[in-house]
């Protein structure tokens, strides 16, 4: 935990600034002074006894700035308990991985001295995060100067004040030394060593957090996988150019591909998480989501007072509008797509008509409009999807995000490949399957890189140049004061997290899996798409968002499954496919129904051979899992030391606890032996 600023609390004491928190500036003074007393008073009073001192800045370049901006902190010795409140996992001394104890803090490897160096600035910034969750109500009673803002026992008081619109946002600090350090070695210079990694995954996870690094780690494993196929897919699209037919030993090796894939990046991703303290973390209990609202009751878990709905009522809202919803945006999306088939047959007609160059040409634009009308719809889908999701009410952040995935996927899916399945299996027009692919996958990459590279930079100047020339300065090489890099960082963009980032490789995932041996280029153009991308969202972590609060996470989470479940759909396409082709046609002249039987079962047999091979496979590498196993076993006989004396003394006879010595051994004697 370093860093170059120091600010002195009310009382004195002097801390490291790591989160900020904006109240709204019209905030009731009252209000002001109750929640500052509550978030230093004690742990035994119900506060969480950090450290914050306002910013004490009237704004910047003649503007006028938010006096409610404070600057928050904690004492060292505070955040290694808060370390083992939240269970973080360090280094022993004898290699492993183990929850940090403060009772055992010279036994961890990188405890030294008064153990500053044990929490990157991204857990401590965690840990600060974790406390002002947990910073709760005491009484039912109202927000002091805010009659409408009820406060609940056991309740939050953090996330009530942010639905409230009093409390604006919560964000951790940019270090601006080790933001320089982690550019440099991130995208500032090209690296090629015999290191696994291309990308300093460590240092993004001890910045950002490891829920951030996975992201990146999946999105370079992805981009490696992808190189074989590439490389491969160029030589074959040559020798393949005129004829559209010769797929069949292309979408074999697009099989075992795809089936092999996963099952080695969950490996990867276990070995990074153990590496990282975060494959054996027991996940915390969840907390209701900020959003969650209904009757006040009680939890039967927690025993604290909460909002209760009922379940019914929500299963009733998914059912009798949600999934219509769907229903209905899946028809919509079916519609534009005859549309589009329509436009097609329009242009080839023009083109038989009068076969030239711009006719020729005029082939592609159907396919481009396509592409860009199944951008929007997505994205006009995906708000309509959160605000019905939200609408649905769910008690859990999980359960809200599962089923946010789930509406998105289901849509996306239909969407962007429905006009591919139709071509193919419908209309059986490799050429025409072929053209859709390159074009949807060209168009969808230009948008996605001018929406992702471009645009935020271009909003932000609309938005505001002054602010965005005190960013750059803010990232530049002069020195600013704590208190106006503060206000500074507030007017940044907020990074909503890696959803939209894992749903573009999910779909370019589709695109390669499912249709690529008629296109063996795709590989190729998603290679170099990631490329770019990850340098581009690099560089918008390190200089366009605010700082995101690290996240514990073990995987990849729902995305995994997600994955997973199209890899399955590959296998099916890629026999299906494989049955069409003029080769196997050939052998079957007589019997289309002995070639559907075939193929149906060398789908069954690779399916089968997928599942047997994720079996075989141990998801965490061996030596992994046995440092696991010691682990526990530790433990298990740590507990059994300590339980020990306790059932000896409960176990012992009654009579023998009130007996002399000389009765006790004349009771001895009168015990049956057998």
């Amino acid at each position: 935990m370093q860093s170059g600023w120091s600010v002195p609390d009310s009382d004195g004491t002097a801390f490291t600034p790591m989160v900020v928190l904006e109240l709204a500036p019209d905030t009731n003074e009252e209000a002001i002074k109750w929640l500052l007393s509550r978030i230093r008073d004690r742990e035994q009073n119900g506060g969480v006894e950090l450290l914050l001192e306002q910013t004490l800045t009237g704004g910047h370049d003649g503007q006028k700035g938010n006096p409610n901006v404070f600057l928050v902190g904690s004492t060292l010795e505070r955040l290694l308990h808060g370390a083992e409140d939240v269970g973080l996992f360090k280094e022993f001394n004898d290699g492993s991985m183990r929850a940090f104890t403060y009772t055992n803090k010279d036994n961890f490897k990188d405890f030294q001295g008064d153990g500053d160096s044990l929490l990157s600035v991204a857990e401590c910034q965690y840990i600060i995060k974790h406390k002002l969750d947990t910073l709760r109500a005491k009484d039912e009673a109202n927000v002091p100067g805010y009659p409408k803002a009820k406060l609940y026992p056991g309740k939050s008081i953090i996330r009530r004040l942010q639905s409230k619109g009093i409390l604006l946002q919560v964000f951790p600090l940019h270090d601006k030394e080790e933001l320089k350090r982690l550019s440099f070695s991130w995208y500032k210079k090209v690296k090629f060593s015999s290191s696994s990694s291309f990308q300093p995954l460590n240092d993004i996870r001890r910045y950002f957090g490891e829920g951030l690094a996975l992201y990146f780690g999946f999105l370079e494993y992805f981009t490696f996988a992808m190189l074989p196929m590439a490389l491969i897919g160029i030589p074959y699209y040559l020798w393949d150019w005129e004829d559209y037919d010769k797929y069949v030993l292309f979408a074999v090796f697009n099989l075992v591909w795809s089936t092999v894939f996963l099952e080695v990046w969950k490996r990867s991703s276990a070995s990074l998480a153990y590496s990282w303290g975060t494959l054996s973390r027991k996940k915390a209990f969840e907390e209701p989501r900020a959003g969650f609202h209904g009757v006040l009751g009680f939890n039967p878990v927690t025993g604290r007072k909460e909002p209760v709905y009922p379940n019914s009522k929500r299963q009733l809202k998914i059912y009798l509008l949600s999934v219509p919803f769907v229903l209905l945006c899946l028809y919509l999306s079916f519609y534009i797509m005859m549309i589009y088939f329509d436009m097609e047959h329009w242009a080839l007609a023009l083109y038989e008509v009068e076969p030239n160059f711009w006719t020729g040409l005029f082939l592609f634009v159907p396919s481009i409009i396509y592409a860009v009308v199944i951008e929007v719809l997505n994205l006009l889908y995906r708000y309509a999807a959160e605000f019905l999701t939200d609408w649905e009410n769910h008690r859990l952040e999980s359960s809200y995000q599962n089923h946010l995935v789930l509406k998105v996927l289901v849509f996306n899916f239909f969407n962007c490949f429905a006009s591919l399945f139709y071509i193919a299996f419908v209309m059986q027009d490799m050429v025409l399957l072929r053209q859709s692919l390159a074009t949807l996958l060209i168009t969808s990459q230009i948008l996605n890189q001018i929406m992702e590279a471009f645009l935020p930079y271009w909003l932000q100047r609309r938005r505001n140049k002054k602010a965005h020339k005190r960013l750059v300065k803010v990232m530049g090489d002069r020195e600013l004061p704590l208190p106006e890099q503060a206000q500074l960082e507030s007017d940044m963009s907020t990074y909503l997290g890696t959803f939209d980032d894992y749903l573009e490789q999910f779909l370019l995932f589709g695109y390669v899996s499912l249709f690529s041996c008629v296109y063996p280029l795709a590989a190729v153009l998603v290679v170099l798409n990631n490329i770019t991308e990850v340098y581009s969202d690099a560089f918008k972590m390190c200089h366009v968002f605010k700082r995101p609060f690290a996240e514990p996470a073990s995987n990849i989470g729902v995305w995994q499954l997600a994955f997973e479940t199209m890899s399955v759909i590959a296998v099916v396409t890629n026999c299906a496919l494989i049955g069409l082709s003029p080769q196997m046609k050939a052998y079957f002249l007589e019997s289309d129904t002995q070639l559907i039987l075939l193929v149906v079962c060398v789908e069954h047999i690779l399916l089968a051979f997928k599942f047997i091979l994720a079996f075989v496979i141990p998801d965490v590498p061996k030596q992994i899992q046995i440092k696991l196993a010691r682990l526990e076993f530790e433990s298990l006989e740590v507990l059994k030391k300590k339980m020990r004396p306790h059932l000896r003394k409960s176990w012992r006879p009654r009579r023998a606890q009130t007996l002399t010595s000389e009765e006790e051994e004349e009771e001895r004697h009168r015990q049956p032996r057998y």
